[in-house]
């Protein structure tokens, strides 16, 4: 994740932008930008957001 802010709330806009603008699902995205699923969930985690699938956003 070291491309990518490490504030949780800059992350949480980046990776909610990334998912709407260019990616069908949180899988697709970790898997092209080389990323650990459960290691960005925890860390959306830590400041209260959680992944929703079926709007493919964090909440």
């Amino acid at each position: 994740m070291g491309q990518l802010p490490q504030d949780p709330i800059m992350l949480y806009s980046v990776i909610n932008t990334k998912l709407r603008d260019f990616y069908s699902s949180l899988e697709i995205l970790c898997e092209d930008m080389g990323l650990s699923e459960e290691e960005l969930k925890e860390k959306l985690s830590s400041a209260g957001f959680e992944y929703d699938k079926d709007r493919n956003q964090f909440i």
